[in-house]
């Protein structure tokens, strides 16, 4: 068995979860991958898949056998009659994004990170914004995946169509994915407006600002009343990238580099925080860009942090969002990270935060190294006051009786895994609290 190693500890990409599988395998194949999940099985040992570790939560995290995806890897087919692109399950998005650029091809909406590997984004709802494009596991037209017994999986709307109903966002629970095949369209340009905005005028014309544009999102800066919002929107165009040094001062002086800065100042002296926010949320300045779509959706982050967020029903986000500014400000807490506001449109995905119902999100952080739990605790009341679904790569303590109050179809899919999956080879501690044993 190839790739087949000891033990040693793996680390998520913020360092707040830790595992210590019994063994590491890293599959070339699906038929590797297989293998590993009967061998598993005689051994007696459960399996789970990691990613990148971009997930805040334990989703990974296993004490049997850990599967590396780095050797499942590449585009297999890209079918320019049905205009879809057929991928290994541990190929990173930059690298999708980059491949199918080059092929004068996009997806049609990402979110705003693009390390993940595609079955790890989509997995766990990994999700940009958008008033009528939804989250990436929404563009998923097939899947092939390794159930328990060892066997390939091949589903779509036509072929075992109620495992794809839910196995898009599969939490990793009904199988190890090994393929997914994505709808794309000709490539085409966006155009982004960035722009400050006061928090009562952006709260008060949320619902146009969310109608005019095909992808809108703002971030509100906690202890000001400032905000800045981006809207993308398709463009004619031509190009028109940031400049080298505006462009660099944007997105890696204040982004990375300076951001890095304030918020290790920050940690060391939290009462600096108010006053740092107030000036650097006012530092900001408008700027608009032409450019393709994963260069104007996707920016590096390289700034470690801890995330929560919660979906709400699109008419409860300004109400929800305007009890977290006051929570803040009633509270002693310092706060140095933008609170940021996205949507999308109803999907048809079992466990999707936006199954059923049209939907906006509040995301809250917390710099690496800070304690959280009382900022997160606080939000994570108030979001399940209005009825919140958890993003589930992300930080939440609900359970699975509180998902099955929140999700119509949550017994269609906790049904489904006893089907796939009734010995729980892919359980772990996660799944165990969020789907129930």
């Amino acid at each position: 068995m190839s790739g087949a190693n000891g033990s040693s500890t793996w680390r998520n990409w913020a360092g707040n979860i830790t595992a210590r599988p019994a063994r590491e395998v890293s599959p070339a194949s699906a038929a590797e991958l297989a293998e590993a999940v009967r061998r598993a099985a005689e051994d007696g040992l459960t399996v789970k898949a990691v990613g990148t570790g971009h997930s805040f939560t334990a989703a990974a995290a296993t004490d049997g056998v850990l599967i590396r995806p780095d050797l499942l890897t590449g585009i297999r087919e890209i079918d320019r009659a049905a205009m879809t692109v057929t991928v290994e399950a541990g190929t990173p998005l930059k690298r999708l994004n980059a491949a199918l650029a080059r092929e004068g091809l996009s997806l049609t909406n990402m979110g705003d990170i693009m390390e993940q590997t595609v079955a790890g984004a989509t997995s766990t709802g990994t999700h940009g914004t958008g008033r009528d494009s939804a989250s990436i596991a929404a563009q998923i037209k097939g899947l092939e995946l390794v159930t328990a017994d060892g066997s390939l999986l091949t589903c779509s709307e036509k072929e075992n169509p109620e495992v794809f109903a839910a196995a898009r966002i599969g939490l990793g629970a009904l199988g190890v994915v090994t393929a997914i095949t994505f709808a794309v369209e000709p490539v085409f340009l966006l155009t982004a407006r960035e722009e400050p905005m006061a928090f009562d005028k952006v709260t008060a014309e949320f619902d146009e600002l969310f109608a005019e544009n095909e992808h809108f999102e703002f971030y509100w800066f906690p202890h000001t009343g400032n905000c800045n919002t981006k809207r993308n929107n398709r463009s004619a165009g031509p190009a028109s990238p940031p400049g080298r040094l505006s462009g660099w001062i944007e997105d890696e002086l204040m982004s990375n580099g300076l951001f890095q800065v304030v918020c290790s100042l920050g940690r060391a002296v939290p009462a600096t925080i108010p006053s740092i926010a107030k000036v650097s949320s006012r530092a900001l300045s408008a700027r608009t860009y032409t450019d393709i779509p994963y260069k104007v959706f996707t920016s590096p982050r390289r700034v470690r942090f801890v995330e929560m967020e919660y979906a709400l029903p699109r008419e409860a986000v300004v109400g929800a969002l305007r009890e977290v500014k006051a929570l803040v400000e009633r509270s002693p807490l310092r706060v140095s990270f933008p609170v940021e506001v996205r949507t999308a449109p109803a999907d048809d995905i079992a466990l999707s935060t936006a199954s059923g119902r049209e939907t906006a999100y509040i995301a809250v952080h917390m710099y690496k190294g800070t304690p959280y739990q009382a900022y997160f605790t606080a939000v994570e009341r108030i979001m399940a006051a209005h009825a919140g679904r958890p993003h589930w790569g992300k930080v939440h303590t609900r359970d699975a009786a509180y998902f099955a109050e929140v999700y119509p179809r949550f017994a269609e899919f906790t049904a489904l895994r006893d089907r796939l999956d009734p010995e729980r080879r892919f359980a772990n501690a996660y799944l165990r609290r969020v789907l129930g044993e």
